[in-house]
């Protein structure tokens, strides 16, 4: 059997400059820009920002939904997360809600309709 690994997430934008300064801003990533694309790191993973060519695009869907749905970063106090991403005008579409004993999450909405999950996870 063949060998893979993760490579990145590609976003596409109306606008890849105010898509990127918002994990920048969020995050604190560091951008890269070339002449196609913008592109970060978070949480360890490599993530393209390029722009919207084609004339007819969809729009992105609301969650929950079929397909690649959100993505999932690991953190910890989630509640303390939460509360700076809030003084940094981040908008929340789930509180942290504990969903099982030792697994708390919650939900932000980023540029073009991504959704992103912290999680935390207590030893138990």
């Amino acid at each position: 059997m063949a060998t893979f690994t993760f490579d990145h997430i590609h976003l596409r934008s109306p606008d890849p400059e105010a898509t990127a300064a918002f994990y920048e801003r969020v995050f604190g990533v560091e951008l890269r820009r070339s002449q196609q694309r913008i592109d970060f790191t978070l949480g360890g993973q490599a993530i393209f920002v390029s722009p919207i060519t084609e004339p007819m695009t969809g729009e992105a869907p609301f969650a929950p939904y079929r397909g690649l749905e959100h993505i999932g970063l690991a953190v910890k106090d989630i509640d303390g997360v939460v509360s700076e991403l809030k003084g940094k005008g981040v908008a929340f579409t789930m509180e942290p809600t504990t969903i099982r004993p030792g697994v708390r999450i919650a939900f932000l909405r980023a540029p073009e309709g991504v959704s992103i999950e912290l999680l935390e996870r207590s030893a138990a």
